[in-house]
């Protein structure tokens, strides 16, 4: 859940953090990582039901400037290091994902460890892969403090694993990861690669128009964003059908071996959906750059308005917030 390629100009409207991204072609240095609330979030993992992409609305926004900086220490921290939510969803989806003692494991775009570190602590040998130094850095720390010594993280880029072998891993996963890297066909290709024969890759990634929370967020976050570069192509195409048949297709994959998922996350807030808010505006990158740029143009209000118009409709709790936020898991069998 942290940044993997280190190439793609600029990011997209619709998420962060942008995982893939160095727009300046710099480092991430380490910093003290912004802490989130410590357990004021839960979540649940809702059955999952065959995804039926919805049609594209031509209200939606074009994908456009980026809304989080993966390499700006102080965002990545407090996405991945805070972990106030996520880290809970990746230890409800490896639930789902059959993990047994000496299964390798990689994980693409792993941040510090948010699904990594689940992954080894149900027996797994996992690889950590992060463009991000920070990230990388603050990753070995946590499993060294955790005694695990059947993980490690490093840094790489999704688009060219060239530290990884051919057929060297059982299970690639990447939880709103690989996704948000550029040249999407690459980075099919090189996660088909290193999988060894029978084994499998997960993917969660974000839809594009879906109603519920999440993608929600991105579609309001990207009103308040610059358009994007020629020739940039979104993240959220890993969450239509079409393309990521498209895309592992070209890797070798046929159509027959690919299957796709929806699943819903719904968070759980003991404060009200204004709170919460709050806490993605403080914590969350698509947020945190939103609001920079609405700022900049002296329409913070009107984001701030809307996000808590979005956030009191889609609450299903009477007494504290409960929000879904539907993604789309693919599983590709090698």
């Amino acid at each position: 859940m942290g940044p993997v390629s280190g190439s793609q100009p600029n990011g997209d409207p619709y998420h962060g953090p942008v995982k893939g991204v160095n727009r300046g072609g710099g480092r991430a240095v380490p910093r003290a990582p912004m802490k989130a609330p410590a357990g004021r979030f839960s979540g649940t993992v809702e059955p999952m039901v065959e995804h039926r992409r919805p049609p594209a609305s031509p209200s939606d926004p074009p994908a456009g400037a980026p809304l989080f900086d993966p390499v700006d220490p102080a965002q990545a921290s407090a996405f991945d290091e805070g972990s106030w939510w996520s880290s809970r969803f990746a230890t409800l989806l490896l639930d789902r994902i059959p993990m047994r003692k000496g299964l390798r494991v990689l994980d693409l775009g792993c941040g510090d460890g948010t699904t990594a570190v689940p992954a080894a602590q149900l027996g797994a040998e996992v690889l950590g892969v992060d463009v991000a130094a920070n990230l990388v850095a603050a990753g070995n720390a946590r499993a060294q403090a955790l005694g695990l010594a059947n993980i490690r993280f490093q840094e790489g880029d999704a688009t060219d694993l060239n530290a990884l072998d051919d057929e060297s891993v059982d299970l690639v996963v990447s939880i709103f990861g690989a996704m948000f890297a550029p040249k999407p066909f690459d980075v099919a290709s090189e996660m088909v690669r290193v999988t060894k024969p029978g084994g499998r890759i997960v993917m969660g990634n974000w839809i594009p128009n879906d109603p519920t929370l999440v993608a929600q967020i991105l579609k309001i976050s990207a009103s308040y964003s610059p358009p994007p570069p020629e020739g940039f192509v979104s993240p959220m195409t890993w969450g239509m059908e079409d393309e990521v048949v498209e895309r592992f297709g070209a890797a070798g994959i046929p159509k027959e071996r690919i299957s796709f998922q929806r699943n819903t996350y719904t968070f759980h807030y003991p404060g009200s959906p204004a709170e919460l808010v709050a806490d993605f505006r403080t914590y969350y990158g698509p947020t945190m750059n939103a609001f920079a740029a609405a700022e900049a143009n002296g329409r913070a209000d009107e984001l701030q308005a809307e996000l808590e118009q979005l956030f009191e409709a889609q609450n299903t709790s009477e007494d504290a917030t409960s929000i879904p936020a539907t993604f789309l898991r693919v599983t590709v069998q090698r």
